[in-house]
């Protein structure tokens, strides 16, 4: 055979061979090639295209020597052994002349030996060459980009000397062989090169597939992974300047942030059950050990909480590390030790903190990395710093899990809020390469608003787009429910495990009657693992359940990522909620369920008293040795979160649209009728037993409340059921003035449900959703609701001008609605028209916020319009926004006759002595406002001054708030002789200014009115 054809009959092991380490190796190998002039340049730069997976460029190497011929393949395999063994053969030569008249043809021909030389330099050659002409600062900043290691920085800076004519190449030629050899490439010890290169290439097998929601096929993560909506969370106080919207991060700036605790080395990533929390890790894995992101850490350690609370047996953080995720082969000590004095290098990520049965505690302190301890133990000395101090740590977690004790130890938390629309359409069209199917798709989401406000959350994106047969082709109507999008997948998984021919192509009764011992089945085993908080099923257990081949051939249950090695083969359900989906199935269509046990499903305040604790005994695995008297105590450690969602599917299953269904599987129909009217009386004495918690009014004051953890689901159970009746009734006894729903993790899903019931609400409520994930779509949902609201606080919420535009065009035929609260989000001038237009059609309106936008004075001036015609607006907020001098005016303008503004906030815009003149004119004319606030300006003495005369004129302002403006004595000078001739104004704020420490003594005993 001739090594051509040998070659090829090795293609797959070659390919195999050339990813199985990083980037990095990759191209040491590309240099090689191009020095024996295997690779002619234009072929190099084909093959170093960024971005591009390993495995495409790994192949179209092969393709490339391939045709070179056999001399071509034999060399190939000489790089890569010359890769392998580190740049220590023998041809590699140090020395080149450093006068070359060919300095070009030399960089490339001795390139091995210069990117070894370079390696430790690379830094301050770019400097001195920066120095000297040869490259721009924009070209070194690109080849300083974050995600190239130093090696990598060297060849572009090779790469950019074989381009330019400048004389960078005879530069470095010389420059180069002036510094000194290295005795050995960093890290060469071999147990711990070896090392590396098996935990890079152990976690890229790991990593390359979307092992999260599907079981059935493989879905390529590069292929199919979009972004996120990922923002930091800060901390809200009630005092102090107005906040600006948290920041929204990619992926590459996980670690970026400074903190709120800069002593710790968590990362804490929160977000609900399918945002997407497990992807998200696995795309950093991904990046990591492909090369192409988070090359400062030279060793990444996955972890799965739901297999780290299998382990039983004590554990040391030596076999943490090498026992449950990558064993050296040789040299542990050696490898140990290097961790222990490089932690900065190492970073441990620790998926599903919701799902570890043990509660995070600080009170047991280990700080020995070899004395064994308790998994638990281990992993919370861990998350504290008491071991591998100084190594990076990133944890995922449902947010009710997390503890204000485990956030002391957290250094920057952050918030995943699923996709945006252009994500979800991305993600759809990523999903689905043929373009006429994606629009279709897309078309029916952006027509099905409920199905649109699903899709939010990347694990029902991926249930459309798994279902986009039945939901293009059959026409049966588009899910609304969430209970209606599992039961749309379980049909799928159904129709694609059965024969063809032999089911109908809809999920009827016939359909779930054929598979119903399957159905129970996994609803017995979901049930008891939601009791047991067990995610991951042994063999063992699955046969105790009667869990068969056939039932786990239907697809819900898929074989467990990282398995412990303690474990063989075992599975877990595809996503959480599938289990929670099961549980309830279960709990619905079992002929033994008595319906008495429903009723502390539905009891948010009572999560010891669940209906778990009524159904252990009996449902228990044979073997599990679950006594009557232990349940009490595993349910303690039982996740409540997961019970609130098994119990929103209960309510759906068991709604008048389902009846039918499940009633031809149920023995007795009776029996299903009861469930339901149970799952009914506990729902609405839920609701109301939460209604009647909250304290009475404050005299002179309306009614608040602030939900509690469990008012969410109660509200989204009742959205399953889908009712009016049981929503009506639900709340007809609640008055409340003010409903407050901050911080609750409400999303477009939460919305319809809260719409669904709110609208029946018989008095006016101010409804506060600030800091959630509403969204433009979830602004839609909340249409309906919309005529008994008097207020609406959407702070915080990623909403665009769409959404504001949709909701003003239903508001305008609101009477009731009178404030409107849109700070923090992404609105521009493209809603300064609608905002206008509710200025001048609803002669009732009070208040309007919209700080923290992207409004310009194109925008103001339009506005300004509105405001014209106004005549009870009190508080406008427009600060933080970009409205300048212009903008000023134009307000000023509209408000000099303005008679019913009280407040008016003008922070942070960029206005000048201009626009204060113009503010000043408008305190003359003015008599109705009252507080007038212009900090973090640039009005500076001048517009100062500007103020002061208007202020003499004026006789209603009360507070003047002019801190940061880079006012000198000269300004407040100004003050004081307007304010000696005004008795109105009681507050003049000043501070940050340019006063000296005597300056502000002196201005304080002249007017104890100025704030200094």
């Amino acid at each position: 055979m001739c090594a051509q054809e040998a070659f090829q009959a090795q293609r797959s092991q070659l390919v195999e061979l050339l990813v199985s380490g990083s980037l990095e190796g990759f191209e040491s190998i590309l240099d090689w090639l191009l020095s024996w002039e295997v690779l002619s340049w234009e072929d190099y730069e084909g093959l170093s295209l960024l971005g591009q997976p390993l495995s495409h460029l790994a192949r179209r190497l092969l393709d490339t020597v391939w045709n070179k011929g056999a001399w071509g393949c034999e060399q190939l395999i000489a790089a890569v052994q010359e890769a392998q063994a580190d740049s220590q053969s023998s041809k590699l030569c140090d020395h080149w002349d450093p006068h070359s008249p060919h300095p070009a043809q030399d960089l490339r021909n001795h390139r091995p030996a210069i990117v070894r030389r370079l390696y430790s330099h690379v830094e301050g050659v770019l400097d001195l060459a920066k120095e000297q002409g040869f490259i721009s600062l924009y070209e070194c900043d690109e080849i300083r980009r974050p995600i190239f290691t130093s090696s990598q920085r060297a060849r572009r800076l090779l790469d950019l000397a074989m381009v330019k004519a400048n004389g960078l190449a005879p530069f470095l030629l010389q420059h180069v062989e002036e510094l000194p050899v290295p005795r050995a490439l960093p890290f060469e010890d071999a147990a711990r090169k070896k090392y590396m290169s098996k935990l890079r290439t152990t976690v890229s097998a790991q990593s390359r597939f979307l092992s999260t929601y599907d079981g059935a096929e493989s879905l390529c993560l590069e292929e199919i992974y979009t972004e996120n909506v990922l923002e930091i969370r800060t901390e809200v106080g009630m005092a102090g300047p107005p906040q600006n919207c948290p920041a929204t991060l990619g992926l590459e700036g996980l670690f970026s942030s400074q903190g709120i605790n800069k002593d710790a080395d968590t990362v804490l990533v929160v977000g609900e059950a399918g945002s997407g929390k497990s992807t998200l890790l696995q795309q950093l894995q991904l990046l990591w050990a492909t090369g192409r992101d988070f090359q400062e850490f030279l060793f990444v350690f996955p972890f799965s909480c739901r297999q780290l609370q299998c382990v039983a047996k004590p554990l040391s953080m030596q076999a943490l590390l090498f026992e449950h995720c990558c064993w050296p082969d040789l040299g542990q000590q050696d490898v140990f030790q290097f961790l222990l004095e490089h932690p900065d290098r190492v970073l441990l990520t620790f998926d599903g903190f919701d799902e570890f049965k043990f509660r995070f505690t600080d009170r047991e302190r280990h700080c020995s990395p070899t004395h064994p301890t308790s998994v638990q133990n281990l992993l919370f000395n861990l998350l504290q710093g008491n071991l591998l101090k100084n190594a990076h740590k990133v944890l995922t977690s449902r947010p009710d899990a997390v503890s204000a004790c485990l956030r002391k130890y957290v250094r920057t938390e952050l918030t995943l809020k699923g996709f945006s629309e252009d994500g979800i359409e991305l993600y759809l069209r990523k999903c689905h390469r043929d373009p006429g199917v994606a629009d279709r798709l897309i078309s029916l989401l952006k027509a099905t608003s409920a199905l649109h406000g699903l899709c939010h959350l990347p694990v029902f994106s991926w249930m459309v787009s798994k279902c986009h047969q039945e939901l293009l082709l059959q026409g049966g109507g588009s899910p609304t429910t969430t209970t209606d999008m599992y039961l749309l997948i379980l049909q799928h998984f159904l129709l694609h495990s059965s024969p063809p021919d032999s089911a109908p192509h809809h999920l009827g009764a016939g359909l779930l009657r054929g598979r119903l011992p399957t159905l129970l089945h996994l609803g017995r085993l979901a049930l008891w693992g939601l009791g047991m908080c067990c995610y991951v099923f042994s063999a063992k257990q699955l046969q105790a359940a009667h869990v068969d081949r056939e039932d786990i051939s239907l697809g819900f249950l898929v074989r467990a990522q990282r398995a412990v090695s303690e474990s063989t083969a075992p599975l877990e359900f595809l996503h959480i909620t599938f289990q929670c989906f099961f549980a309830a199935l279960y709990l619905a269509l079992s002929a033994d369920m008595p319906p008495s046990s429903l009723r502390c499903l539905f009891n948010c305040h009572q999560p010891e008293s669940s209906l778990l604790a009524r159904l252990l005994p009996a449902l228990c695995v044979p073997g599990a040795r679950c006594q009557e008297d232990s349940v009490a105590v595993l349910l303690q450690e039982a996740e409540p979160h997961n019970l609130q969602i098994t119990a929103a599917f209960l309510a759906g299953l068991l709604s008048q649209e389902h009846r039918s269904l499940l009633a031809e599987c149920q023995a007795s129909e009776k029996a299903l009728l009861r469930r339901r009217d149970c799952a009914r009386r506990c729902l609405a004495h839920s609701l109301h037993k939460h209604f009647h918690s909250i304290p009475p009014a404050v005299q002179g004051e309306a009614k608040s409340m602030h939900a509690m953890p469990g008012f969410v689901w109660l509200i989204r159970s009742l959205y399953e059921m889908q009712e009016e009746r049981l929503a009506r009734e639900a709340v007809r006894r609640l008055n409340v003035g003010h409903l407050k729903l901050t911080f609750c993790s409400v999303g477009p899903a939460e919305c319809a449900a809260l719409a669904f019931v709110l609208r029946h609400l018989r008095w006016p409520v101010a409804l506060q959703l600030d800091h959630n994930s509403v969204g433009d779509i979830g602004v839609e949902q909340l249409l309906p609701c919309l005529s008994v609201c008097k207020a609406l606080y959407l702070r915080d919420n990623n909403i665009s001008d769409r959404g504001i535009c949709k909701l003003i065009e239903h508001a305008l035929h609101c009477e009731q609605l009178q404030k409107l609260a849109l700070f923090n989000n992404k609105l521009t001038d493209g809603c300064a028209h609608s905002v206008a237009r509710l200025l001048e059609c609803r002669r009732n309106f009070l208040a309007l916020r919209l700080g923290n936008n992207h409004i310009t004075a194109v925008g103001a001036q339009v506005l300004a319009q509105g405001l014209r015609a106004n005549a009870s607006l009190q508080f406008l907020g427009f600060w933080g926004n970009k409205v300048g001098d212009k903008g000023a005016q134009a307000l000023a303008e509209a408000l000099g006759d303005h008679q019913s503004l009280r407040w008016l906030s003008l922070v942070g815009n960029n206005i000048g002595s201009v626009g204060a003149q113009a503010l000043a004119l408008m305190l003359e004319k003015n008599v109705a406002l009252e507080e007038l606030c212009l900090e973090e300006n640039r009005l500076q003495d001048e517009g100062v001054c500007s103020l002061a005369e208007g202020l003499k004129r004026n006789s209603s302002l009360k507070v003047l708030k002019l801190s940061n403006n880079c006012v000198t004595y000269l300004g407040a000078e100004a003050l004081l002789q307007a304010l000696a001739r005004n008795d109105t104004i009681l507050e003049v704020w000043l501070r940050g200014n340019a006063f000296s420490p005597e300056e502000i003594e002196k201005l304080s005993h002249r007017d104890t009115r100025l704030l200094l």
